[in-house]
């Protein structure tokens, strides 16, 4: 499609992310012609996986590791474990603290929530009696964590059970009833996924989201890399007839004024110039005042050897949160909430090759990390993210090869929806979950008509789980086509030939 031509197929959807694929993905499955744009030259988005460094390694772009991969309903129902092969690690995430003997102290979360309670010592009781209820209830979790909050679950027991370990988590109350530091060292390691200030609710609900999620289902790697799911819904998408434009950059909604429907996966910022002025004032505004949070920079590593833990048990972690105690970790995210850089920074950590052997050749491994850092930062926190993985792995200098640092700064160059270097779209606080990106009951529906907005700054938020995208998809199809939400499975549906590369 030439630059001046414009689609006239039913629905057209603009990025090609997780939640674009989603959304995509959705509308073709119920029988409508749909072109997907994608700006780059390559589609996936925060899903992308590239040869960053060498030639033979593979880096996630972005994200790495997928506790919602078989967790989240669109993936559920999409089956996408049985599209894409995935590791996962009995030890779903770790966080190592500092030991004087020198044998290494590391706090573990194992897929067995009875065994990571186990190795808790006096505070097993505590940590068992947060998560127990949330573990042996996940659905009735998801379904309240992965809508708009502006609703009535449809579990209310296990929402009330969330709500009261995320003000005992999200407070300054948090350490009550823990004696030691490796549980909550383990709950703050997930909790600063979402890169706020520690403690606050948020980051505590997103916390024990994760953990509970780490506990019944694991974090899945998918074999690959990342880039697995995207193909995989990709495939998808044009065996029901999908087109994709990629390297194909939508300017304006006047070049998709033929098309029934628009969803757009971009950041509000790039809606709002899309718009080219059609949106009412009162919406505009909603838009302009949306709030982005703090960035990260991404530090991406080879090694001629696997990273040389002090506690050999962390070699089988999937991730790791490398920052030390609790109180050592809400220091350093705090800091960043005040516009500084730690110098000891809480850094995300996942180690692949170590279960995937398509990753590296042999011999070697990739690992791919990030710290957060103030917004737009052009800050190389390379040093510094070295030196804190060297504190709890001694000799992790010696086994590096080569890295390659993406500022904060670097992260909006590359993907214009991370403003700031914000990968997660939107500031994670009580206001950023209700305004995603306006206060609404239905927040993926604009004022223009059929076009909805279905990226990551619409409910539920930032991860890899394709719900912005199917829940823009599912209004769209009932506004403008009058249709129900399709069957989404493997087997279901009458594939259409597609000569597509």
């Amino acid at each position: 499609m030439g630059v001046k031509e414009r689609s006239t197929a039913d629905a057209a959807v603009v990025g090609s992310g997780p939640n674009g694929l989603a959304a995509a993905v959705t509308l073709a499955r119920a029988g409508l012609s749909v072109e997907l744009f994608e700006a780059a030259e390559e589609i996936g988005g925060g899903t992308q996986t590239r040869e960053e460094i060498l030639p033979g390694h593979f880096h996630d772009v972005c994200s790495a590791v997928h506790p919602m991969a078989v967790a989240s309903p669109f993936f559920q129902a999409f089956e996408l474990s049985q599209r894409v092969d995935f590791f996962t690690p009995d030890i779903s995430f770790a966080t190592p603290l500092d030991s004087p003997a020198g044998s290494g102290h590391s706090a573990l979360a194992y897929r067995s929530l009875d065994r990571t309670v186990a190795d808790l010592g006096i505070d097993d009781a505590a940590y068992g009696k947060l998560l127990r209820p949330l573990v042996e209830h996940l659905d009735g979790l998801l379904d309240l964590s992965l809508n708009q909050l502006i609703r009535v679950p449809k579990d209310p027991s296990t929402a009330a059970a969330f709500a009261a370990a995320t003000l005992r988590q999200g407070t300054g109350f948090w350490n009550v009833g823990f004696r030691e530091d490796l549980a909550p060292a383990l709950l703050t390691g997930a909790a600063a996924h979402a890169n706020t200030q520690q403690p606050s609710l948020t980051s505590a609900g997103a916390g024990l989201m994760l953990a509970a999620l780490g506990h019944a289902a694991g974090w899945p790697i998918p074999q690959g890399g990342s880039a697995s799911i995207a193909q995989a819904m990709a495939q998808d998408f044009r065996a029901h007839g999908g087109v994709i434009h990629a390297g194909r950059r939508v300017e304006s909604l006047s070049e998709l004024s033929h098309t029934r429907a628009v969803l757009l996966d971009v950041a509000p910022p790039a809606f709002a110039k899309m718009a080219d002025g059609r949106l009412d004032a009162k919406y505009e505004r909603q838009l302009e005042i949306f709030r982005f949070g703090n960035g990260a920079c991404k530090v991406d590593f080879i090694l001629n050897g696997p990273v040389p833990w002090q506690d050999s048990r962390l070699a089988n972690a999937g991730t790791v949160h490398v920052g030390g105690t609790r109180a050592q970790m809400a220091a350093a995210e705090n800091e960043i909430a005040r516009g500084k850089h730690p110098a000891q920074p809480y850094v995300l950590i996942s180690q692949p090759s170590t279960f995937d052997s398509t990753r590296a050749p042999e011999g070697s491994h990739v690992l791919w990390s990030y710290c957060h850092v103030p917004a737009g930062s052009t800050v190389d926190m390379t040093e510094v993210i070295t030196a804190q993985i060297e504190r709890f792995a001694p000799g992790f200098r010696d086994v590096v090869v080569h890295s390659k640092v993406r500022t904060a700064a670097g992260l909006q160059a590359h993907n214009s929806n991370y403003v700031g270097g914000d990968f997660g779209a939107g500031l994670m606080d009580l206001r950023g979950l209700i305004q995603r990106p306006v206060i609404s009951l239905v927040p993926w529906r604009t004022p223009l008509a059929g076009v909805y907005l279905c990226s990551a700054s619409t409910p539920p938020g930032p991860g890899v789980t394709g719900m912005p995208g199917f829940h823009a998809a599912k209004y769209a199809l009932k506004d403008i086509f009058g249709l129900e939400v399709p069957n989404l499975a493997t087997n279901s549906g009458s594939a259409q030939p597609c000569d597509q590369p």
